[in-house]
């Protein structure tokens, strides 16, 4: 599989283009801020032609570019329904302080919905770009919050994007309106320890990790 990935936007939203090789079609993975110009260079470079723009959650550091994306490659996006306000109303989101601060920031814009918007739910199966990716709800971030899992084949592993559930180390935020601790923790167990240690997780924030060393070394997941 090739996975290529970089920071995007002031709060370094991982953003991923994958494919399962070089050269052929890819699917965008949590197309942050300023991700546009990074997207277009890596397809140009590698050869691309990109199926879709996939959101683990509508928040705006991960989704802010998926609509300029999708027109520009005329694609859809596939996100959560519970998360779909988040697009034109990120403050939503947000505590009251830190939305205003941030609408300030951004001059009153907002990200923006995708004109082909495609739900996702629990246990689908999404097939693009040649790869089968299985969508698990787990919400406690966000109340749509999803993962999307690559399964391992050969001696390749499984690959989970996570988005903000499980970050090395530690586990995303529940304090913002529509998180929820106690449930982002049952998301954990359900989603993620049921997963083979080797589960690579590439996470939207921070570096790359496994599910085995995050069974044994983060503290969020210890007690589970």
């Amino acid at each position: 599989m090739f996975i290529a990935d970089f920071p995007a936007g002031p709060l370094a939203a991982n953003c991923y283009v994958v494919a399962s090789a070089a050269g052929g079609r890819c699917v965008i993975v949590d197309p942050g801020q300023d991700a546009v110009d990074r997207v277009a260079g890596l397809v140009a470079e590698h050869g691309l032609t990109v199926d879709a723009v996939l959101l683990t959650h509508g928040h705006f550091d991960h989704v802010w570019s998926a609509a300029s994306l999708c027109e520009t490659y005329a694609v859809p996006a596939y996100l959560h329904p519970a998360d779909r306000a988040l697009l034109t109303d990120p403050g939503r989101g947000l505590d009251p302080g830190l939305a205003a601060q941030l609408l300030d920031l951004f001059k009153g814009q907002v990200p923006g919905e995708p004109s082909d918007l495609v739900a996702v739910a629990d246990t689908q199966v999404v097939r693009l770009a040649g790869l089968e990716f299985t969508v698990d709800h787990a919400p406690g971030h966000t109340p749509g919050s999803v993962t999307y899992t690559v399964p391992g084949t050969g001696d390749a592993p499984a690959v989970m994007f996570t988005g903000d559930l499980l970050f090395a180390g530690s586990i995303g935020r529940s304090d913002f309106p529509g998180g929820d601790h106690a449930e982002i923790l049952r998301s954990l167990d359900r989603v993620c320890l049921s997963r083979d240690d080797d589960t690579a997780v590439l996470p939207g924030h921070g570096p790359r990790t496994t599910i085995g060393q995050e069974r044994a070394t983060n503290p969020f997941l210890r007690d589970l």
